[in-house]
């Protein structure tokens, strides 16, 4: 369907009106003095107080022209603006299962409300160019794979930014997918590597199956391809990178990226930086955790250039960077105007290089393959949680927050509650008799109505009380505090039919629930890298020199 272009007053940016202010007060002054009679020393004064109005427009025109072509101002810089969004591509959001998405992003108590952002590199042979540049034959035309998955963490006060890759080999659930185009449904998937859900319906399954694994709210999707890539880093230029040694990432029977580059630092765009993205073999373990680290290194030095050139004023090459990027991406409905997409980026500006981390997801082998570990639940809890993984985070006020307002709880014996069983493990089987156990601890406290789950064992990390509607929000809090639950492990569910009680693997005896210290640092094994680094350096496998 046609996407209709929003009215042009509706899209000029501030910097945008100005300018159009200015030039129709320079139509007044020139009428104005036209009709001033006096001496001919006035007229020479006016004409010299134009001059110098006329050469502050100009120095004002370098800094609104980025605005005007991107936003379009009236005339041409309107069907420019319609030309601009022509180019973007969208796509649903998230495809999923309802039962499957996480729960929007709760304000902090400011207001503000932290941004996710994944970022999906197709494989996508579906072009000629996206073929050559990609090889593999074979593949031509068929699935995409998204080989590149990060998740893009703005903190809700706009102070830090957490980027999380994920491995394209993790193993893990995919959740059922249907295709908003032809309505296909793809069945959900259990222990299948992540990149295969991008051929399920598209951009939207990915998002889900990370919905599905970490339980973070995903705002928008941006995917680019192999050409997209391509286009983007030669309208950026150079972006800096480097290596410890001589690099060439080529084997015998023709698997590599054909990245070759001499010891040290280098500029990369075009191909080149194509290559970089997609070195696999000669990078520290030839494994995809390297190629990894070598995305964060790219990123991060692109960022630093963009930054460092951002008071760019020729109007040629802002037009260029504008083409490039609304031809490179395919976005979510909700990024799909040029608009949306300078909001956005005002927001990403707002964050300083000093305090954007990056890490990859901490796994282990599982075969040749990769799963998360405990410390990948630590990690998705600081992203989910909005705490920076930079560890510099200001301290928390010490005043109490404004209580949130409830629906009233019914009396105890009134609530009917259901407790679950929860705390196997990955190494410890569950406990027997765990849910009956702390249904009669309910039972004794006056929640006459709480029975035991006899479904099977599940592995739960956390006790956590659940709900599934606001009306019964208020009793899920009396039992927690019943039990001694802190609220923020009151959590609503569309799992569960009504107020139910998850005694997870942090509860498995003892009649009083403890709740665990929380440890919010960075685990190493995510391998964090800060954006103002400019000292990292991959490190060449010796295999691979020349």
């Amino acid at each position: 369907m046609r996407r209709e272009v929003p009215a042009v007053e509706d899209t000029v940016s501030p910097a945008a009106r100005e300018l159009q202010d200015e030039t129709a007060s320079e139509g007044d002054g020139g009428a104005g003095g036209a009709g001033d009679g006096g001496a001919g020393g006035g007229r020479g004064a006016g004409r010299n107080a134009d001059r110098r109005r006329r050469r502050r427009r100009a120095l004002r025109w370098s800094a609104t022209v980025l605005a005007l072509v991107i936003l379009g101002g009236a005339g041409a810089g309107y069907l420019y603006y319609e030309h601009l969004n022509a180019n973007i591509k969208s796509d649903d959001l998230n495809i999923g299962d309802a039962k499957d998405r996480a729960a929007e992003t709760e304000a902090n108590s400011a207001g503000q409300t932290a941004l996710n952002i994944l970022l999906i590199g197709s494989d996508a042979r579906d072009t000629a160019e996206n073929q050559k540049l990609g090889g593999a034959k074979d593949t031509f035309d068929g699935p995409p794979l998204a080989d590149v998955q990060m998740l893009l963490h703005i903190s809700a006060d706009r102070s830090n930014m957490s980027v999380v890759s994920m491995p394209r080999d993790t193993l893990l659930d995919i959740p059922k997918c249907t295709d908003p185009d032809d309505g296909t449904t793809y069945g959900a998937l259990t222990d299948e590597m992540t990149n295969v859900s991008l051929g399920r319906g598209g951009p939207g399954c990915t998002v889900a199956t990370w919905e599905k694994l970490t339980d973070i709210h995903i705002d928008h999707f941006m995917m680019i391809d192999f050409s997209g890539v391509v286009s983007m880093a030669d309208a950026i230029g150079g972006v800096p990178v480097c290596v410890d040694a001589n690099v060439y990432s080529h084997t015998s029977s023709g698997k590599g990226s054909g990245l070759k580059l001499e010891e040290g630092t280098h500029a990369v765009k075009g191909k080149q930086a194509l290559q970089w993205l997609r070195t696999r073999y000669g990078f520290e373990d030839d494994t995809d955790l390297a190629r990894a680290k070598a995305q964060h290194m790219y990123m991060n030095s692109m960022v630093r250039e963009l930054r460092a050139n951002a008071k760019l004023t020729n109007p040629n090459k802002l037009r260029k960077l504008a083409e490039a990027a609304t031809k490179a991406i395919t976005v979510d409905d909700g990024l799909d105007t040029i608009t949306k997409m300078y909001d956005l980026a005002g927001e990403l500006k707002k964050v300083p290089t000093e305090r954007i981390t990056m890490t990859t997801m901490p796994n282990r082998y599982q075969g040749s393959r990769v799963v998360p570990t405990d410390d990948a639940k630590q990690l998705f809890r600081l992203v989910r949680e909005d705490i920076a993984l930079d560890g510099k985070d200001a301290k928390k006020a010490t005043a109490s927050p404004t209580p949130t307002v409830t629906d009233p709880a019914a009396a105890p014996g009134e609530i009917a509650v259901q407790v679950h069983n929860g705390t196997s493990t990955s190494t410890l089987a569950a406990v027997r008799g765990r849910a009956t156990a702390v249904k009669d601890l309910l039972q004794g406290k006056g929640f006459t109505e709480a029975v035991a789950d006899t479904s099977a064992a599940t592995a739960v990390g956390g006790t956590v009380v659940r709900y599934p509607s606001a009306d019964l929000e208020g009793d899920a809090e009396a039992v927690a505090k019943a039990l001694g639950i802190p609220t923020g492990q009151v959590k609503k569910s569309t799992e569960v039919s009504g107020v139910t009680v998850v005694v997870g693997a942090d509860w498995r005896s003892g009649t009083a629930y403890k709740a665990p210290v929380k440890d919010d640092t960075t685990p190493d094994t995510a391998g964090a890298i800060n954006a103002s680094d400019t000292t990292q350096c991959m490190h060449v496998d010796p295999n691979y020199t020349w």
